[in-house]
């Protein structure tokens, strides 16, 4: 089944007592009861020309940094996971969620709630994911989310740091003859199936193109439908981020064998946190989030000697700053001044965080774009100053 998602508006949880009373003097002025809901829900417009305008500038401007105190008033985040991405997001059977994806969730309610378990795990398709962010069904989208330029602009949302560089690859049979050394080239007549709603399903289209051969392209919403399919025969090929590739191999090969290729992936699939569009202050909030486990990586932080670490003096100003020392920034990000200190502590660095999740599938940092900007690869943050 084959969907597109199209941006629809978003309902705002405004709830500034001054903007609130702005609301009902220009909804008196315009002789409106109950224009004040109507313009805080987003349900509804106004009611005369006249209030529309400036209503619609208030709006607005209580758009930005609203979601984070909303977070912080209800004490928990909302995050969007796929709960079915191996060592990504996983829902286990006793209804926790693991993963890679799910542990950077952790890490922002960590710096917004000071506790890393007060997270809203909310499963969700790739068909699903946008309309669930934009709606405010979730507050933060993590689940292998691509940033590209048509997201970036055509839906009403932001994006915040790449946590994990990843490209996009295809998996066969070998016993249908092919390796690890095969091309798109060798997909010709095939039926590749892939998830609907996804870069997958355009980027592969374009490479059959680009290589002149024909393949049925084949999707479905949920990637554990994909797998199914394959397994049982229905799709010769099946194609999508290389490391959701690699985790499926691991867990689900079972008798038959299976081999990911080209070597060099098809596409450039930047992954990250997904926010809605102008909330800056918790997309601040997100995006140091990441930072301060790239930054606490960089300077060897982790969750085990973090507290050795700040009682023995060993840290440069920075991570002094970062932890909630003197010349913090925390507090005037509307947090408190060991929120990073509570991401490192109970969620760890990005180092931790990835080998703790990614490790056990496979998926090696080491000479990948995923390792230490000092290391050749691109993960790199700003300087917390």
């Amino acid at each position: 089944m084959n969907r597109r998602i199209a941006p629809i508006s978003r309902r705002s949880a405004l709830r500034l007592g001054g903007v609130l009373v702005a609301l009902a003097l220009m909804a008196a002025a315009c002789g409106s009861g109950d224009g004040d809901d109507q313009d805080v829900d987003g349900d509804e417009p106004a009611a005369t020309t006249e209030a529309a305008e400036p209503e619609t500038e208030v709006a607005l401007v209580q758009d930005t940094g609203d979601l984070l105190a909303t977070v912080q008033d209800r004490g928990s985040l909302n995050c969007g996971v796929s709960g079915s991405a191996v060592a990504f997001s996983e829902t286990q059977p006793d209804g926790s969620t693991t993963g890679f994806d799910a542990d950077y969730c952790r890490a922002v309610a960590a710096a917004i709630l000071g506790d890393a378990g007060a997270v809203n795990f909310v499963p969700l398709t790739a068909a699903e994911r946008f309309t669930a962010l934009e709606t405010g069904d979730i507050d933060l989208l993590v689940r292998n989310t691509t940033w590209t330029q048509s997201r970036d602009t055509d839906l009403v949302l932001d994006f915040g740091p790449t946590t994990y560089y990843d490209g996009q690859q295809i998996m066969a049979r070998v016993s249908d003859n092919f390796s690890a050394s095969s091309t798109v080239a060798d997909l010709d007549g095939a039926t590749v199936c892939t998830n609907a709603g996804t870069t997958t399903e355009k980027n592969i289209a374009d490479a059959a193109n680009a290589a002149g051969i024909e393949i049925t392209l084949s999707t479905f919403e949920d990637f554990d439908i994909v797998t199914d399919n394959f397994i049982q025969g229905a799709c010769d090929a099946v194609t999508t981020d290389g490391s959701a590739l690699v985790g499926r191999k691991v867990k689900q090969e079972g008798d038959q064998e299976w081999v990911i290729f080209p070597p060099t992936p098809i596409s450039k699939e930047p992954l990250g946190p997904v926010y809605p569009q102008n909330q800056s202050t918790f997309g601040d909030v997100v995006n140091w989030a990441v930072y301060a486990t790239i930054i606490a990586d960089e300077k060897g932080i982790t969750s085990e000697n973090i507290d050795s670490m700040l009682s023995g003096g060993s840290l440069d100003a920075e991570a002094i700053r970062m932890l909630g020392g003197e010349g913090e920034l925390q507090t005037k990000m509307g947090l408190t001044a060991d929120a990073f200190y509570n991401v490192i502590s109970q969620v760890g660095n990005y180092d931790e965080i990835y080998t703790r999740n990614l490790g056990p599938v496979g998926l090696s940092r080491d000479g990948s774009a995923n390792a230490r900007w000092t290391a050749g690869g691109l993960i790199y943050a700003p300087p917390a100053r």
